[in-house]
This record gives C-alpha cells, structure tokens and sequence, in this order.
C-alpha cells in the first residue's frame, strides 16, 4: 500500500488522518480509507433527515381537493 506521503498529501492533511485514525484506535491509512464511505454516508442520511424536516414543515392542513374540483368543474362548465 502506498505511503500517505506518496499520495499527493499535504502534511497538515496527513497529520489530520493521523490525530482522527488515533482517536477511533486505527491507523492513517484505515481511516483515509474509511473516510470517503463515512462522508458519503452521513450525507445520504443528512439529506434524508432534511427532506423528512421539510416535508413535515411544508405539510398543510388545507385539503386543496375541493378547490381543484371547483376550478374543474368551472372550467368544464365554459
């Protein structure tokens, strides 16, 4: 496997693996990874919890039925 030094990778970056790879107890290279399938991940389940949010925020109590059969039969009536 190739160094993450031989990747392309600035030292802060590197350094920043390897503070997060010792805070989940494994190494750089497992968390570099691990990180893209986290990342990707949690951005499915955080778009999923926010359209959820929205759908019951934008919700409404009008039933809009009515008004769409009334436009409908005006309109057919003309």
């Amino acid at each position: 496997m190739a160094r993450l030094s031989d990747r392309n990778m600035s030292p802060q970056v590197i350094r920043s693996l390897k503070s997060r790879a010792a805070a989940d107890g494994s190494s750089a290279e497992a968390e570099h990874g691990e990180m893209p399938r986290k990342v990707l991940l949690e951005g499915e389940q955080n778009f999923a919890s926010r359209a959820k949010e929205l759908r019951e925020r934008l919700k409404s109590s009008i039933d809009s039925s009515e008004t769409i059969r009334a436009d409908r039969d005006r309109d057919s009536a003309t």
